[in-house]
């Protein structure tokens, strides 16, 4: 089973960039994406339904603003929308697929690198996310939670790290919440189970040289429950194009859905 996760940063930008060519070719079972940016009336058949896909769509209310995506080679069983709060669901940021006992899910969580207004929605929407999550580990599903959830959680995870300690998406009560999740309620960090190599980065500021130099953060996460731990075989990062200010993340699982 492979499973892609892309912040497209604009399905129609990345569409114009190559995204849907390339993803014609990688056989993927089930696709995540994040940060839509645009209303279904401007989405064409290609981005709605990929060749050899369903779309399923959470999109925000707010014109070219976030939204979460998941194309599925098989239909699920089942779609769930949203975190159960109106305020945080408006902006389209968690869409869930189910087969059978398995759920995979396009997570996006808050950016708050745009000040502290939206600093507090990020930890408004983890404060209410993390309750979720611990009642997701205790009904017997199997997750694979695939997304930009907007921070780097340790130092190896991004390049400039002892410039970043004060700054949103590296900030010391941001990391612990993700440690929280990993060591205290269970899930794994799926990247980390097949690949603990430094400079393993998944976005890149537009400032600078960034991208040219690997300046990256790894912020892009396929998260899981920890029985699906001996099942994950493969991670890879596609560098090769350029779709988004992230990168592909790809990865492959011991599973049939």
């Amino acid at each position: 089973m492979r499973v892609i996760t892309l912040n497209v940063n604009g399905i129609r930008s990345a569409a114009r960039k190559g995204f849907f060519a390339w993803l014609s070719k990688q056989r993927a079972d089930v696709v995540c994406l994040q940060e839509i940016k645009a209303q279904a009336d401007q989405l064409t058949p290609e981005m709605l339904n990929p060749k050899g896909f369903k779309g399923y769509f959470h999109l925000a209310e707010k014109k070219g603003y976030s939204g979460v995506a998941l194309y599925c080679r098989r239909p699920p069983d089942e779609i769930m929308e949203g975190v159960g709060r109106d305020d945080l669901d408006r902006e389209g940021r968690y869409l869930e697929a189910r087969y059978g006992n398995l759920s995979v899910a396009s997570v996006y969580l808050p950016s708050g690198s745009s000040g502290e207004e939206r600093q507090r929605v990020k930890f408004a929407f983890m404060d209410h996310f993390m309750p979720a999550l611990k009642r997701m580990r205790r009904n017997g599903r199997s997750y694979i939670l695939c997304g930009d959830w907007n921070i780097a959680h340790q130092n190896i995870d991004l390049k400039n790290w002892r410039s970043n300690q004060k700054n949103s998406g590296f900030l010391p009560e941001e990391r612990a919440w993700l440690t929280r999740l990993f060591d205290e309620v269970g899930y794994v960090d799926a990247f980390r189970v097949v690949n603990q190599k430094p400079e393993q980065y998944t976005w890149w500021s537009n400032r600078g040289q960034a991208w040219a130099k690997n300046v990256g953060w790894r912020i892009d996460y396929q998260i899981v429950t920890p029985d699906l731990r001996p099942v994950i075989k493969r991670a890879a990062i596609y560098k090769e194009e350029r779709f988004s200010d992230h990168a592909p993340l790809t990865m492959d699982y011991d599973l049939k859905i």
